[in-house]
């Protein structure tokens, strides 16, 4: 699970998902049936994966925080935004804050109704298709501008959005509250539509990860200190581990991939995976 999450978390295919597939396909009953219940040994081993997958993308991205993290203090220091860096830290922040308010709001609700594995299969299943219809937009715009990338540049980020266009992408993450909706899949294909091409979607989606997902394990904290990380704490560890050093592959690796490659595969495999998962559940009659 801690290996799944890593990956999952930022490949744009839904970790939440796959959180609720993976115990439904190896049969883990009382995961399966945890995972809608109001606490749980589960959420809490959830709640450790993700504060080491913020951990690693901090880590990935360490020296583009500390550029915009010093923008933050000198652009409320003299009170005007005049860099690249700053536009781009208060351009993180208001898409920060839609899914936030949301999160606190609507998680507890979401995740007791939806976190089943059918909500999930139809929600990958969703997610696929957004998915390619998003690289399908980006393959017509590349050929309008016979260019299929551009460099990645703090300024073209910064230049390219709008404060409006950041608040439309941090309020496409509200739907990464459901199981099988990818956080990474749909703000990327929300930076797509916002002007960004392949490579800048992809960084500006994984410097937004960081402070929500970071954000979402600190508040969840309590559950891994309190009773329902009693008996778990010793797999929470090797989960969290795992979790680290995939996350950090990962991002690695993406952030290669996206300087010429599209989201299109990732598409499909939601398409496929959402399709076996059906006809599993139905062969065991579950569905």
């Amino acid at each position: 699970m801690g290996l799944i999450q890593g990956v999952t978390e930022l490949f744009p295919i839904s970790s939440l998902g796959h959180s609720v597939l993976v115990p439904y396909l190896f049969g883990w009953h009382n995961i399966v049936t945890s995972e809608t219940g109001s606490e749980s040994f589960f959420l809490a081993f959830l709640v450790a994966l993700h504060v080491a997958t913020a951990l690693a993308l901090l880590i990935y991205y360490r020296r583009e925080w500390i550029k915009l993290i010093s923008a933050f203090f000198s652009s409320v220091r003299h009170r005007r935004i005049t860099t690249s860096y700053e536009r781009l830290i208060w351009l993180l922040i208001i898409a920060t804050i839609p899914a936030g308010l949301m999160g606190l709001i609507f998680e507890h609700i979401l995740r007791t109704q939806f976190a089943k594995p059918l909500a999930a299969i139809v929600f990958l299943f969703i997610n696929g298709i957004i998915l390619l219809v998003g690289d399908n937009y980006a393959r017509r715009q590349a050929r309008a501008r016979k260019d299929f990338t551009m460099a990645t540049t703090a300024e073209h980020t910064a230049k390219e959005l709008t404060a409006k266009r950041a608040g439309l992408i941090g309020t496409a993450q509200v739907f990464a509250l459901l199981a099988g909706i990818s956080r990474s899949g749909i703000t990327m294909v929300s930076g797509l539509y916002s002007g960004l091409d392949y490579e800048d979607s992809a960084r500006f989606s994984f410097l937004l990860a960081t402070p929500i997902i970071l954000a979402a394990g600190v508040y969840k904290l309590h559950d891994l200190v309190g009773p329902n990380g009693n008996g778990v704490r010793g797999q929470i560890l090797a989960g969290a581990v795992v979790t680290g050093v995939a996350a950090y592959l990962s991002v690695r690796f993406l952030d290669k991939y996206f300087r010429n490659k599209s989201l299109r595969p990732f598409g499909i495999y939601c398409l496929a995976a959402s399709s076996l998962m059906l006809l599993l559940g139905l062969a065991r009659g579950h569905f």
